[in-house]
């Protein structure tokens, strides 16, 4: 391998600039080897958007949010031909394997191409933690931290004026963030994707707290829960076909007023959760993430996907990663549900 490009694409996530920082100090220090930046995601990758990367390029950004090769949400197949769209930027930058750092959108996009001849090699990232075959994602452990602390600071307002809270966190379709987040913080009730809710059963845990005289409730409501009338519209996507979520405790909370007769209030996080300075345990998991890619890469195992299982770095096929997201687990929740009230 004498040249290795890097990409980050998708929605932006706390800790991608230390996977960059990461992957290019081991390709240059350990197996003397160029790196290539690709600007904006994919769309850079079809365009011919690159810059040079070396040691100082990438000085001083380890604790640095967002990315300094820019992303997008664009897909090579949606929005361009697949891999005649790409060839021409690999050709040219002389690029003997592309990096694809992202959620499940680009690694499914990264094993499409690959299946047509591109040299990849998947990092996982998501705030969501919904890859499968690891354990965790980076990004994932600030936004819980952000979450928690902003669900620690709501609960103070919401004791002091007698109410209830709904605090809506990111996550997608998969409650990783709430569950967390919502045990963290000591929520008195969470709804996640995952597990069926009931607003009596939640209307009742509320209403229960208050006989026992705790005149205040905090619930953790993840953004990908159905609302109580039904799902997303099908009009509610953004302009690259993705669903847009968000907003959806405003329609749970006049349903929890009436069942409790207590004054609702929602506070929706939203991409407060992306962004900042990433934890200490990001940015080590990260830059792991970033040495373990490019270590695959120049072995010459395409076609993989690093991942984390236990405390041991591993690859897993591309494919099978990208498959179906991982869902909350049931004896976790089942902690979380411990607590109610």
């Amino acid at each position: 391998m004498d040249v290795l490009g890097i990409l980050t694409a998708g929605g932006d996530c706390p800790g991608l600039n230390a996977v960059v920082r990461g992957a290019v100090v081991r390709a240059i220090e350990r197996h003397d080897a160029e790196v290539v930046g690709i600007l904006d995601g994919w769309e850079g990758l079809v365009h011919g958007r690159t810059r040079s990367l070396d040691r100082d390029a990438v000085r001083g950004i380890l604790q640095r949010g967002g990315t300094i090769l820019g992303t997008s949400r664009m897909d090579p197949y949606v929005h361009a031909d697949g891999y005649a769209s790409v060839a021409e930027t690999m050709q040219q930058n002389g690029i003997d394997v592309l990096i694809a750092v992202g959620g499940d959108g680009t690694l499914r996009s990264a094993w499409r191409l690959a299946q047509e001849g591109l040299p990849v090699v998947g990092v996982p990232k998501t705030i969501d933690n919904d890859i499968a075959f690891t354990d965790f994602t980076f990004g994932f452990d600030t936004a819980v931290q952000i979450a928690t602390e902003a669900i620690d600071r709501i609960t103070t307002t919401a004791e002091a004026h007698n109410r209830v809270m709904l605090v809506e966190v990111m996550g997608r379709t998969q409650g990783w963030i709430a569950t967390y987040a919502g045990i963290a913080a000591g929520a008195d009730a969470i709804l996640v994707p995952e597990e069926p809710y009931d607003l009596e059963e939640v209307a009742d845990v509320i209403r229960r707290r208050h006989r026992h005289g705790h005149r205040y409730s905090v619930v953790v409501v993840a953004e990908g829960v159905p609302a109580p009338e039904g799902g997303l519209e099908e009009e509610q996507v953004d302009a690259f076909g993705f669903a847009r979520l968000g907003g959806v405790a405003y329609r749970i909370a006049p349903h929890i007023e009436r069942l409790t007769g207590f004054e609702t209030r929602v506070t929706v996080l939203g991409h407060l959760q992306r962004g900042g300075t990433p934890t200490a345990f990001d940015r080590v998991l990260a830059t792991r993430f970033g040495v373990a890619a490019v270590d695959l890469a120049a072995a010459g195992k395409l076609s993989r996907m690093v991942a984390l299982q236990g405390t041991e770095m591993v690859d897993v096929p591309l494919g099978e990663a990208c498959e179906a997201p991982r869902g909350v687990d049931a004896g976790l929740f089942d902690v979380a549900r411990t607590f109610w009230g």
